[in-house]
């Protein structure tokens, strides 16, 4: 009798310190809001509560369908705060970690005060479970506002199957949005869903009223024949291979000057100045006495035996730059002349002078420098970005300052092949007909290149936006949807840019209020930086 008393105070012992153990378990979980979804319990508590900026934590504590602590589940946090006014809308993850018996505890750090929304996704073998709960920074208490199991929670957007439902908006007063369907408060319209790719892209959606009253119209990328234009500033120069230097091959002094004046206009044969040279003197002196000796000769049996000596003697003359005419009529008049005239070698104008009547000459010294000025060079600088899209034969275009309304034609004749230091510019040289010599050396002329491109796919100008060293564009989806896209642009042409990539031919694009729908895109949360 006295074991049976002895086993059942024994037996009531262990029920006790079960009962105890149970409620101290129960005790150190979370004592917070209790909700059930999808076959799973979900107590949840904040800690601190109050919850603040930074350093909160939301522990979970998990019950599976059995009634025993699920461990091992795969839980995620997101917390959100709705766009408000020109506020955009602020959202971020919470870190996970788990800690034995069923429980959680999940870290997150808001970015500013005010009333946040934490959605909480518990994920099993079998079961799985999202929980809505509202949470104020600065306000104790946690509340829950839904619970469902996902599958019965997202919703889709029309076309885009599977897409998580973000938020429900107004397509008319887009500061307003929604967790849950319904109407407008300010226009009483039926808000839209807005699924979470188009908030992480940034896709906006304008009805046809809205669309009026900004101004939007669109245009379709397509395909057209460009071409480049490349504006430069040129200088023009001599034609450096019709530039002739005027010199003497013995030495000499100066008689008198025929062409006395720099810009003075010479023809070829006509004489330049006179020259006395002791060594051209005698090379006369030669001549003659070769004739006369020619002419003895004509009257004995070898006739011809002093031809040598006249061709020698011509030959020396002519070596010395005298024409055949002037040595003609050196012949005829049987005198050596003391001044000889020197005549022009080409036609053109007197660029440089640098004799003067009764100055001394040596051997070489240039004397004059005349140069032909019907045919002029245009060289102008071009950048090294530039110079891919230049090349020889390439058409040009000229025009100067002093003649405003005239072009002169003309096409690049050389690419100099290495680039000034300073100015990280290339010379291309424009060779041009000066007739009337409107081209004068010295000259700055703007110079204007056309480069034929080929048929390219191409963007109105007026679509393109710049952000920092982006381009980007509105993509008109159809259904009211605008989505901003990145693009790389080449060449511009005229009112249109070369798309490199990003578009293709029959997308269509935003042409007009894209500052204003960039605006309600909040390209700063799809793009990083705007």
């Amino acid at each position: 009798m006295r074991g049976q008393v002895r086993r059942s105070q024994a037996l009531a012992a262990l029920l006790a310190a079960a009962v105890a153990a149970a409620a101290a378990c129960r005790r150190d979980g979370p004592a917070g809001v209790v909700t059930r979804a999808g076959g799973l319990e979900i107590e949840a508590a904040l800690d601190p509560d109050p919850p603040r900026q930074k350093g909160n934590s939301l522990i979970l504590q998990v019950t599976g369908r059995s009634g025993a602590p699920l461990d091992g589940a795969e839980v995620a946090l997101r917390y959100a705060m709705p766009a408000m006014g020109a506020m955009p809308e602020m959202r971020g993850q919470g870190e996970v970690q788990p800690a034995g018996a069923g429980r959680y505890r999940v870290r997150f750090d808001l970015p500013m005060d005010g009333s946040w929304t934490l959605d909480v996704d518990v994920a099993s073998a079998g079961a799985s479970a999202r929980v809505s709960y509202r949470v104020t920074v600065g306000s104790r208490g946690l509340v829950a506002t839904g619970a469902a199991a996902p599958e019965a929670a997202p919703h889709t957007h029309p076309g885009d199957a599977g897409d998580e439902v973000a938020y429900y908006t107004c397509s008319m007063h887009s500061s307003v949005q929604s967790h849950e369907p319904g109407t407008c408060p300010i226009c009483s319209m039926d808000l839209t869903p807005v699924s979470r790719s188009e908030v992480e892209t940034g896709v906006i959606t304008l009805d046809a009223q809205r669309r009026q009253l900004i101004g939007v119209r669109t245009a379709l990328v397509g395909r057209e024949p460009i071409g480049t234009t490349i504006r430069a500033v040129g200088k023009v120069t001599y034609d450096e291979g019709r530039v002739s230097d005027v010199s003497v091959k013995y030495r000499g002094w100066i008689g008198s000057l025929h062409a006395d004046t720099p810009g003075q206009h010479v023809r070829r044969g006509e004489p330049l100045f006179t020259l006395y040279s002791p060594e051209l003197y005698s090379a006369q002196e030669e001549l003659l006495a070769a004739l006369a000796s020619q002419r003895r000769a004509r009257d004995t049996g070898a006739p011809d035996r002093a031809d040598y000596l006249v061709d020698a003697a011509r030959r020396r003359l002519q070596l010395w730059d005298l024409e055949d005419a002037e040595i003609d009529r050196l012949a005829e008049r049987g005198s050596a002349a003391q001044y000889l005239p020197i005549a022009s070698p080409v036609t053109g104008h007197v660029v440089e002078k640098d004799v003067f009547a009764g100055a001394a000459v040596e051997p070489g010294m240039r004397l004059y420098r005349i140069a032909a000025l019907d045919r002029v060079w245009v060289e102008a600088e071009v950048y090294e970005s530039e110079l891919p899209l230049v090349s020889v034969g390439q058409e040009a275009e000229v025009s100067l300052s002093y003649l405003p309304g005239t072009r002169f034609s003309g096409r690049v004749s050389f690419v100099y092949p290495y680039l000034e230091g300073s100015s990280r510019t290339a010379r291309v040289r424009v060779s041009l007909a000066n007739p009337r010599l409107e081209l004068k050396p010295e000259m700055y002329a703007e110079v204007t290149l056309r480069a034929d491109r080929g048929v390219r796919l191409v963007v109105p100008e007026e679509a393109v936006l710049y952000a920092g060293p982006r381009r980007l564009v509105f993509l008109d989806l159809g259904e009211g949807r605008l989505r901003p896209q990145e693009i790389e642009v080449g060449v511009r042409s005229a009112d249109r840019y070369e798309v490199l990539s990003g578009l293709s031919e029959g997308d269509r694009v935003v042409t007009s209020g894209n500052f204003l729908v960039a605006a309600e895109s909040r390209l700063k949360s799809a793009t990083g930086s705007w």
